[in-house]
């Protein structure tokens, strides 16, 4: 028999209180399936990563041109409304596929985000350059390439050492009132430089490496929280240590998923404004990661992994 309290809540009485306290925390798994960026752009917190869908290195056309194509179809036919790619991809090569597979994307209301900043010398190759004429470039070659008269949200690719922060923030503020962009974000930041970027324009997302066992950025991400700004996790799936392998092995074999699944799932408990960008070249893999949404971690498996 339940007890009702003064509140409203409902208890067990006496010793079987702690057991109800144990049994809801053991079994509380909701998270909200969706976050609005911006202000206006809501979308699945499961999105799509394009990066992978070019050729070795992140250089040049993918082997398999028509499975990159059934990738990008297939994830807006299971619900993906949120990709992200970068003029950096191929170069080019990523843009171009998905204005191949997906234009017109009001048809299919998906939104695509880009990012501009990086150079490509060859595979594997990043070099940065964030200096406004080459932004000019990269922005205006990113909007000919997906086929849209503005970005919904661009992305600065990396805060470039060699080019006064102002410069580039400048050059971004002017795009957006010159209405090329809708929305901003950053990438690999700092808090004190996404303040820095506030002065210019409003920061509406932040793009950092995180995942279970790689937290340097817990503080971005417990600042880009609090000021509602979405938070997207690159390299979500590292894993990299023995106890992160052995505790999302465990989990993955008591939910019946793979640890992949679960490193993933555990990003979309973590925080809400946590949207997810996982990338492949391939359907089957793609189906499997979109899975990851069906899985529900419960208070007593997220204390496991928060742990790491």
């Amino acid at each position: 028999m339940f007890v009702v309290e003064s509140t409203g809540r409902a208890r067990l009485p006496g010793p079987f209180s702690h057991l109800f306290h144990y049994l809801l925390m053991a079994t509380a798994t909701s998270y909200p399936a969706t976050f609005t960026i911006g202000g206006d752009l809501t979308v699945k917190r499961l999105g799509y990563g394009a990066m992978r869908i070019t050729g070795d290195g992140i250089w040049g056309p993918p082997q398999d041109h028509d499975e990159s194509i059934r990738v990008l179809k297939r994830a807006v036919e299971l619900g993906v409304d949120f990709i992200d790619t970068a003029d950096s991809y191929g170069p080019n090569v990523s843009e171009e596929l998905i204005a191949e597979a997906l234009y017109p994307y009001a048809d299919k209301q998906v939104i695509i985000a880009t990012k501009g900043g990086l150079l490509r010398t060859g595979p594997n190759q990043w070099p940065v350059d964030a200096s406004p004429k080459h932004l000019e470039e990269a922005l205006h070659g990113s909007l000919k390439r997906l086929k849209v008269e503005q970005i919904d949200l661009y992305q600065l690719h990396r805060i470039d050492p060699n080019v006064p922060m102002e410069d580039t923030f400048k050059f971004l503020q002017k795009a957006q009132q010159q209405g090329l962009v809708k929305h901003i974000g950053l990438s690999e930041v700092d808090v004190d430089q996404i303040k820095k970027a506030q002065e210019f324009f409003p920061v509406v997302s932040v793009q950092n490496m995180y995942s279970v066992d790689n937290r340097k950025w817990e503080a971005v991400l417990d600042y880009t929280r609090a000021q509602n700004m979405a938070f997207i996790p690159w390299y979500p799936l590292s894993g990299g240590n023995k106890e992160a392998l052995a505790a999302l092995d465990t989990l993955a074999k008591k939910h019946g998923a793979t640890p992949q699944q679960i490193a993933l799932s555990w990003l979309l408990h973590h925080s809400p404004n946590i949207l997810l960008i996982p990338g492949t070249s391939k359907v089957k893999h793609l189906e499997e990661n979109m899975k990851t949404a069906d899985i529900h971690l419960s208070a007593e498996d997220m204390a496991t992994l928060d742990k790491i």
